[in-house]
């Protein structure tokens, strides 16, 4: 594990094209409308706005006018920093880097239907602010139904938070919170609205070649009262802010006879598919949204019932609608309908009807774009494909950290134990907890690849292995075929010896885990960790960076002595010859429905992703690539770390049971090992924020998984076994993923949805058989509540709602007391 930036294989000219074009190609194109700006005025750190309704511009193919609107909010009188430059004399991150202006899209600006005010020019004045404290005043209070960002980080590091607080007319004023990313970072993923090849750096002097990026976030705003002003985060100097744009879309008034507002929100033709009566049928995902401020929450606001979604155009048929049973006011919700026969240039028209077939909304001139069925080694291309409806709806899987680090299975406190082999080496002196650790036990004639023998696998099971990651809850697993020590779990070929079937165990382990999961466990999907560099490899030296330098390690105890590299191959080259077949060869021979890479750095996954798909493609089945493959990933992947707040993109967090290490560390008691209560409380708390959970072990060398994370693992899927329901196939709640402001007494609780249910998970045991939610719920009269608990839900609970939104839920003592780790409350809609 761990990160570096990742580089690339292409030549300046490629670099240049690819970026370019890709910059724009996600703009979601509206026809303009009238706009007529108006001129801050600054007192201060503060700057009060007018909001005037300025056009959406985009620079696209031009489509019908939009239901769903944005009005920009000028921030320019803030400005206090400039990003972009012509030549790299702008100064974005005090360290003399910056973009370059030639890559940036002038302004008026559209991005995901939504309009910001950026600079018509770039290059010559000022561009964004610094988050410092600032207060944006609105001119007059507005609901504001949700709220939109374009931000970037001049930190090179991790993400990290920034603190929004929202104040309102009633005198309220909450937290909304940022998970902020870094103008370029590692892992690489596709999920910057503005993308360019590179950041000048040294005041122009020289580039870095990492993908360098301006984000977009929107997040839904509580519009229980009217927002009067923005307060920025007061930042960390070395966790800078740096705002672009911000944009806000009003709720729409509500009158004395008001019935639901509906806008379409957004319409994505994706990369995904499902058989309809044996057609491959296209996904397409609708984002339907009630503007109506939260505070008219009533059965005549809301859409209450089933209501379909379909799709025509020219040649475009609906195979499977998408249905929706419940909008509340102040809330958004996404569907999947199914179609075919989507071309490019083809505009299309999603309607919406009710039961009896009635129009409710129409919004025409959406541009379609077909299924793609043969890919190929397209950096444009593949950038549209995404992972699964499968791997969103499974929600949780099994890492597994398995090889001949097993053996010495030891790191000091807070490191990675699988690290073992590179943490010996640096620094080989008496300061490295690890080097004296291999003094004191092995000695100093113990090389790393004497434990080679000792990964014996002796123990190892494949089926009682899948059986447990199956009673565990865990709908997939990734297996570590080959870490950064470069010994393969799997077949290698004439590439390297050193691996599994050669040495050690003498056993193909890849194949007989994959191969037992398919035939014994076939809805347990299958995935393959692969680490692109090595460490030591000769082979790599001439690729080697950072923590990878790739070359013969030096003996640890003698400098003067050359460490082997047991099953070494001399092959030309290490990209070409080893790593790009290694990884063909987990696609399509071992037949992994999950790539999952490590460290990034040169690659030709753009070759390895076209075969990889059109394998899956011509096998019936859908696939998925990480963020770490150094292209065009599918999902991001935090480590040892979660997402303070929902984000719209695919996104997994893996960590290991382990609370230092993915590794087996012996090190580590099993008292501090994630216990039932972490794991489902981490589960849940991520799947509210559109996430899915990754959880590792670290077997022994012999293959054992050991007792205290047997009976972990089991503990968890104890409660998914009752309270999957509200974890398995449901997505967030665009209204918020938890109550942020409990009463006094009531626990912590996260919200998930279906079509048809709505899901309340407390955190703690609710005292006295009452959980209160002070936050509003899509909760009406009719709806049912069950507690979900062991034999099945509970027959329906006493609630109440009262004006103000406060939800109040009677259980018996007696359900309450037969549920560990958190307690789930499922509402299921009236009609």
């Amino acid at each position: 594990m761990r990160g570096y930036p990742s580089l690339r294989r292409m030549n300046a000219s490629s670099r240049m094209h690819f970026f370019k074009t890709l910059s724009y190609k996600r703009c979601f194109v509206l026809s303009p409308l009238a706009s007529t700006p108006s001129t801050p005025m600054v007192f201060g750190k503060e700057v009060h706005l007018g909001l005037v309704l300025l056009g959406l511009f985009g620079h696209c193919l031009a489509a019908s006018p939009p239901q769903f609107t944005s009005t920009p909010i000028p921030i320019s009188g803030l400005f206090d920093n400039q990003a972009a430059s012509v030549d790299g004399s702008a100064d974005f991150d005090g360290k003399g880097s910056s973009f370059d202006s030639s890559f940036l899209p002038p302004g008026p600006w559209n991005y995901d239907g939504i309009s910001y005010d950026l600079p018509q020019t770039w290059g010559s004045q000022p561009d964004n602010v610094i988050a410092n404290g600032q207060v944006v005043r609105l001119a007059k209070p507005v609901s504001v139904h949700e709220l939109h960002f374009l931000y970037a980080g001049d930190d090179t590091g991790n993400e990290f938070v920034a603190n929004f607080r929202l104040n309102f007319s009633n005198q309220d004023s909450q937290p909304v919170q940022l998970y902020a990313k870094n103008y370029y970072r590692w892992p690489l993923l596709n999920d910057g609205a503005i993308q360019t090849p590179y950041n000048f750096v040294n005041h122009g002097a020289d580039k870095n070649w990492n993908k360098t990026q301006i984000y977009q976030w929107s997040t839904s705003i509580p519009s229980e009262a009217e927002l009067e002003s923005i307060t920025f985060p007061l930042m960390n100097p070395s966790h800078r802010l740096h705002l672009f744009a911000l944009s806000l879309s009003e709720s729409t008034p509500q009158s004395s006879n008001s019935t639901p507002a509906l806008a379409i929100r957004r319409m994505r033709f994706t990369s995904r598919w499902e058989l309809v009566d044996g057609v491959r049928a296209q996904a397409v995902e609708v984002t339907l949204a009630n503007t109506l401020p939260s505070r008219s929450l009533a059965p005549q606001t809301s859409l209450i019932g089933i209501h379909q979604l379909t799709i025509t155009g020219d040649g475009i048929r609906t195979l499977a609608p998408g249905v929706i049973h419940r909008l509340v006011p102040g809330d958004q919700a996404r569907v999947d309908v199914l179609v075919s026969g989507s071309q490019d240039g083809i505009l299309s028209t999603i309607h919406v009807t009710d039961a009896n077939n009635n129009s409710v909304v129409e919004s025409s001139g959406w541009p379609a774009t077909p299924l793609v069925e043969n890919w190929t080694p397209d950096a444009d291309l593949l950038a549209t494909h995404e992972s699964p409806s499968w791997w969103k709806q499974a929600k949780y899987g099994i890492f597994i950290h398995w090889g001949v680090y097993s053996y010495p299975a030891w790191a000091s406190p807070n490191n990675y134990a699988e690290w073992y082999t590179w943490d010996l080496h640096n620094p080989p002196d008496a300061s490295n907890p690890t080097w004296n650790h291999h003094l004191e036990t092995y000695g100093p004639d113990v090389v790393y690849d004497d434990f080679i023998p000792k990964f014996t696998a002796s123990k190892f099971n494949a089926s009682s292995w899948v059986d447990l990651f199956d009673r565990a809850g865990a709908k997939y697993f990734v297996l570590v075929t080959k870490h950064h020590d470069g010994f393969a779990l799997f077949e290698t070929g004439n590439t390297t010896n050193r691996n599994s079937l050669k040495l050690g165990p003498k056993r193909d382990l890849v194949a007989e885990l994959l191969d037992t999961a398919k035939r014994e466990k076939p809805d347990l999907h299958r995935g393959t960790y692969y680490s692109l560099p090595e460490w030591f490899n000769p082979d790599y030296a001439k690729y080697g960076f950072g923590p990878w330098p790739g070359g013969l390690a030096h003996n640890a105890f003698n400098s003067t002595e050359i460490e082997p590299y047991t099953g070494y191959v001399n092959v030309t080259d290490y990209i070409d010859d080893l790593q790009y077949p290694h990884m063909l060869d987990l696609a399509l021979r071992y037949d992994t429905e999950i790539m999952w890479c490590d460290i990034g750095g040169p690659n030709r996954t753009l070759d390895f992703a076209a075969q990889f798909y059109n394998h899956a493609m011509a096998s019936g089945k859908q696939v998925t690539m990480n963020n770490r493959c150094g292209a065009v990933p599918d999902f991001d992947t935090p480590e040892y770390a979660t997402f303070g707040s929902i984000q719209p993109q695919n996104w997994e967090s893996s960590e290991g049971m382990d609370p230092f290490s993915y590794g087996l560390n012996s090190a580590t008691s099993a008292s501090q090992y994630k216990n039932g209560t972490t794991i489902v409380q981490t589960l849940v708390d991520i799947v509210s924020k559109n996430g899915n959970f990754l959880l590792d072990i670290g077997p022994t060398a012999e293959g054992e998984i050991i007792e205290p994370m047997v009976t972990n693992l089991l503990d968890a899927g104890s409660w998914l076994a009752h309270s999957g329901d509200c974890v398995y196939s449901t997505t967030y709640s665009f209204q918020g993923s938890q109550d942020i402001d409990p009463p006094a007494g009531s626990p912590p609780a996260r919200f998930t949805r279906t079509p048809t249910t709505f899901c309340i998970i407390a955190f703690a045991r609710p005292a006295s058989g009452t959980l209160v939610i002070q936050k509003r719920l899509p909760v009406l009269p009719g709806d049912e509540i069950v507690f979900m608990k062991p034999g099945g839900p509970s027959s329906p609970l006493e609630w109440e709602m009262d004006e103000g939104g406060k939800l109040t839920i009677k259980a018996s003592e007696s359900d309450l007391n037969e549920v560990q780790f958190a307690w789930a409350f499922q509402v299921r809609y009236g009609q």
